[in-house]
């Protein structure tokens, strides 16, 4: 599927070396101040070639707005945003037409569809985050509005944890030919109690499907996340007090459903698959190649997992809150 969301929809288009990429917005609600300025700067956190820690893919990421906003208002019809590709080099990729990259969709792209764009992996690719970002800057400017704040933070690499250390593996990974994966955190602040249902719709779910739907994603951790199987009853209920909550092992969410304190979310993210060290595989006929990835690929794509991160969860919260207002019209709103 293309779409995501129940109540604020989004369905993403385009791939890495077609001639855009886009989404388009259902559901946002109408009367809400919104400008391709304040998209940009969420866009602009994600936009390639801006260190040597990331590809050197130059894309401005400037985006359009193509219906949906009238008088910088939004209409409450469908909002379509349109990011043009500018800087494809798709020559890069021509070895790659008759052989599948370890560590890439292509093999199973290719065996579900029968057919596949080798220029980049197509509608696998990373590009197409670009979208994602895009619409989860909508729905930030809707949550910041309302006191919801998310932050997200690349917080180890390869086992290191400090800003020199992360900088150090990924240059060393780079030179070498090959690639690190890392960790990436988020923190919700300012999420109102009661998002999310208890059975089908329950709020960490629904953030586990989002990040699992990122590229490169291999776990996802809520709260005290795995080291919750280590712990006693005793030591992981968040018990509490007339002034709240004692501790948030829960990560902010109890039985599906926001408790009103920060979610807290973690991401492993695999190394980048692209790489230039030569690996073993298989051409479209079955016989035995080895393959080394030109092109320009980021040596850990963790980097750039931090904004597109932040975007899903900006769109499972905006969903939250629509599905919740249905219920309560006042949720998360000053009294």
């Amino acid at each position: 599927m293309n779409t995501f969301g129940r109540n604020f929809r989004v369905t993403t288009f385009g791939e890495s070396h077609g001639v855009a990429t886009g989404v388009v917005i259902d559901g946002f609600p109408p009367g809400f101040q919104i400008s391709t300025d304040k998209i940009q700067a969420f866009l602009d956190k994600r936009r390639p070639g801006q260190s040597e820690l990331v590809t050197p893919r130059k894309e401005a990421d400037k985006v359009q707005i193509l219906s949906g906003v009238f008088e910088g208002k939004t209409l409450g019809t469908p909002v379509c945003l349109l990011i043009q590709n500018t800087s494809m080099i798709s020559s890069d990729y021509e070895e790659l037409k008759e052989v599948f990259r370890p560590g890439h969709a292509d093999r199973g792209y290719y065996e579900k569809y029968g057919i596949r764009d080798h220029r980049g992996g197509g509608r696998s690719s990373g590009r197409e985050t670009a979208a994602r970002v895009a619409a989860g800057a909508v729905a930030r400017c809707y949550l910041e509005n309302e006191g919801i704040i998310i932050n997200g933070i690349l917080s180890s690499v390869h086992g290191e944890t400090t800003r020199e250390g992360i900088e150090r593996a990924i240059i060393k990974a780079r030179d070498e030919g090959d690639s690190v994966g890392g960790v990436v955190s988020l923190v919700v602040s300012g999420c109102p109690p009661g998002l999310g249902d208890p059975v089908f719709g329950k709020l960490d779910a629904m953030i586990a499907f989002a990040m699992m739907g990122i590229g490169g994603v291999k776990a996802v951790e809520i709260g005290s996340g795995v080291k919750a199987s280590a712990m006693t009853g005793s030591e992981h209920n968040d018990q509490m007090s007339a002034q709240g909550y004692l501790s948030n092992n829960a990560g902010g969410i109890l039985g599906g459903i926001s408790t009103g304190q920060d979610i807290i979310v973690r991401l492993s993210i695999k190394p980048t698959p692209s790489i230039q060290t030569p690996q073993h595989t298989i051409d479209l006929a079955g016989n035995d190649r080895v393959i080394s990835v030109k092109g320009r690929h980021d040596p850990c794509i963790a980097v750039r997992v931090v904004p597109v991160a932040e975007a899903m969860m900006a769109l499972v919260l905006m969903d939250a809150l629509l599905e919740m207002r249905k219920i309560m019209p006042d949720c998360g709103q000053e009294p």
